[in-house]
């Protein structure tokens, strides 16, 4: 029975894990991964801190600056790994 608690643990916290997706809120990435907002002002996404941010999921703000939302989501993924690795937190 112990031993059923501690996987349980573990289970949800790793189903408590955030996905970055193109369907979160600009204003929701930049809360959970305040490390972004340099990679997206690199990427051209110039809307860290419009009102717009707070209301536009990555894939419109994305099409508003004519980029490609699914190819910002793999830099951004990229971005987030290195950071783990150098962090220690892989």
């Amino acid at each position: 029975m112990e031993k059923q608690n501690i996987n349980n643990t573990n289970n949800s916290a790793q189903s408590q894990k955030i996905e970055l997706s193109k369907t979160m809120y600009v204003s929701e990435i930049i809360a959970r991964w305040p490390n972004l907002v340099d990679p997206l002002m690199s990427l051209g996404m110039h809307c860290i801190s419009c009102f717009a941010s707070q209301m536009e999921t990555l894939e419109e703000a994305a099409m508003v600056h004519g980029l490609d939302a699914d190819e910002i989501i793999e830099e951004l993924k990229e971005f987030i790994h290195q950071d783990e690795v150098q962090n220690g937190q892989n």
